[in-house]
């Protein structure tokens, strides 16, 4: 039998005692009873916790009391919890009565029910609680969420991020590599084919000084120029523009270049020019070397002087030095590399020829004259034109001023871009042209029988004499004059031959070679597909079937 000195203890069977009511439990999962009286729920109170004043225990952990709109509470029952402290093994009990006054006799108690199972809910204001359900906050600790997989979580997030960023780098480096390694290669190829259109590959620059192959029909520019002293000499060149393979060359022409006339008749050049004049020789050794020649330029040796000095004296490398006509003067050209030449100097070096010296010297200085003036003439060709207005010189019908301007330009621009040479056009003694230099100066550079004559242009034909007598070519001469051939004087065999030959080098040729072997009074059998002249259409080789007159 329990004592009364000692606290109530809901526990144990007091017959005496009121059993008080189950109302739920807390979040320890302890019992919370309802006490029966409002007198030892207000002492309990003052006894226990003295700052509230509402009539409950105050318990943070246990379940707020479910507020019923729809209920009724007797106002003699109020709610009150107990707190366990299951750390401390203490017990918070309601208190009491006190005991003096016994409580009235009450009936047997009744058989504890038992729990019901427990129901999650969620407690939700203003809405009716089921009976005997279990609050979700007393299980709290089953929702409550884990911090640790959270971050989990999120360290997996950062990492997936971080691998996909790391990715996503090494992407973009690869393709900035690929990027990087196309654009070098672009690059070394640009300059590669650049270095190889320049010919300045190692091993491929010896081939830029040899002009390509004449293997088809070239254009070209040809301008003859005639340079006159005051006492009358003359020295002639070609000024080759050569526009498909890009080179400038110029040509030197030997005044004892045989040459036909007008009527036919064979002379020197040098006599043509004083002869014939700037129309008669430009055709004259148009015909002789298979090439058009698109105008004269007549250049005195005063104009020459005021030339140089227009651009600004040239820089040549001379030979010789060439004395003053004043006897005990100072040469008035000194030999050497890069001398620099005024006007005067300019004119006493093209022209000067040492006694006994051959001809030949003379045009290669005058030759190099002539590359040092393009050097420095614009090749701009409205400069180039005001350069050659200022001559203020009667220039030929055939070239006028703006014509010549813009084709000093042309080969100023291949001077000074290092596509420029001279070539002498070696001439046998008899001013007949030589088979080499067919080959190498008239087929080469001027580009004598790579395309068919003009229309209505008469037809060239080379005559070499085998038949052994020195009449022979005067007899084909005329014959073929006649006939409205032009005639051209390819010399003299080194061996008479006994049948004659009449040779074309195209097909289109086959039957102007059979009305040339005709006209000569040769055998249609002397007619054959061979190798032309370099400047004739038809070449004839007189044997002694040929009859001289």
């Amino acid at each position: 039998m329990n004592d009364r000195n000692y606290p109530y203890d809901p526990y144990a069977q007091d017959p005496y005692a009121q059993q008080p009511e189950i109302i739920g439990y807390d979040a320890y999962g302890q019992p919370v009873y309802q006490q029966a009286q409002q007198q030892t729920r207000q002492q309990d109170q003052q006894q226990y916790d003295p700052h509230q004043q509402q009539g409950y225990g105050y318990d943070p952990y246990a379940q707020q009391p479910s507020y019923d709109p729809y209920g009724q509470q007797p106002e003699h029952q109020q709610q009150q919890y107990g707190y366990v402290d299951t750390a401390q093994q203490q017990q918070w009990i309601p208190q009491q009565a006190a005991p003096a006054q016994a409580p009235p006799p009450a009936p047997a108690p009744a058989p504890a029910p038992e729990p019901e199972p427990v129901r999650e809910a969620v407690a939700v204001p203003e809405q009716r609680r089921p009976e005997n359900e279990y609050a979700t906050e007393q299980f709290s600790f089953v929702e409550e969420p884990d911090e640790n997989s959270e971050d989990v979580i999120d360290w997996l997030k950062f990492t997936e991020s971080r691998t996909e960023r790391r990715e996503e780098a090494r992407r973009r480096g690869r393709n900035r590599v690929v990027a990087l390694v196309v654009a070098v290669a672009l690059v070394v190829a640009g300059g590669v084919g650049y270095l190889w259109y320049a010919g300045l590959l190692p091993g491929l620059s010896g081939k830029k000084d040899a002009p390509p192959a004449a293997s088809g029909p070239q254009k070209r520019d040809v301008i003859a120029v005639h340079l006159h002293t005051t006492k009358g000499a003359t020295s002639t060149a070609l000024l080759v523009n050569n526009a498909t393979t890009g080179q400038g060359t110029t040509v030197l022409l030997p005044n004892s270049l045989s040459v036909a006339n007008d009527d036919g008749t064979t002379t020197t050049l040098a006599k043509s020019v004083d002869d014939d004049g700037t129309a008669g020789t430009r055709e004259a050794v148009g015909s002789v070397l298979g090439t058009r020649i698109g105008g004269t330029w007549r250049l005195d040796t005063p104009y020459l002087e005021n030339l140089v000095e227009l651009v600004g004296n040239i820089e040549i490398d001379t030979d010789t030095d060439v004395p003053d006509t004043k006897k005990g003067a100072t040469p008035v050209v000194r030999q050497g590399e890069q001398q620099t030449l005024s006007g005067r100097m300019a004119v006493a070096y093209a022209t000067y020829r040492a006694p006994g010296e051959a001809e030949t010297e003379q045009l290669q200085r005058f030759g190099r004259v002539m590359q040092g003036v393009l050097k420095k003439i614009s090749d701009d060709p409205q400069a180039a034109t005001t350069t050659v207005r200022s001559l203020a010189q009667i220039l030929d019908p055939s070239l006028p001023e703006k014509d010549l301007g813009a084709s000093l330009a042309k080969l100023a621009e291949h001077a000074k871009g290092g596509d420029y040479k001279t070539a002498l056009l070696p001439v046998q003694p008899d001013g007949t042209l030589s088979d080499s230099a067919a080959e190498s100066v008239v087929k080469d550079i001027l580009g004598g029988s790579a395309s068919s004559p003009e229309q209505g242009a008469a037809v060239r034909v080379g005559v070499r004499n085998a038949n052994g007598n020195t009449d022979a070519n005067e007899t084909a001469r005329i014959a073929l004059v006649n006939g409205g051939y032009t005639f051209v004087d390819s010399g003299k065999a080194t061996s008479v031959v006994t049948s004659s030959q009449v040779s074309y080098g195209d097909a289109v040729q086959k039957e102007t070679a059979r009305e040339v072997a005709k006209t000569l009074g040769l055998p249609l059998g002397a007619v054959r597909k061979g190798k032309a002249a370099a400047n004739a259409d038809v070449t004839v080789v007189l044997g002694q079937d040929f009859k001289a007159k």
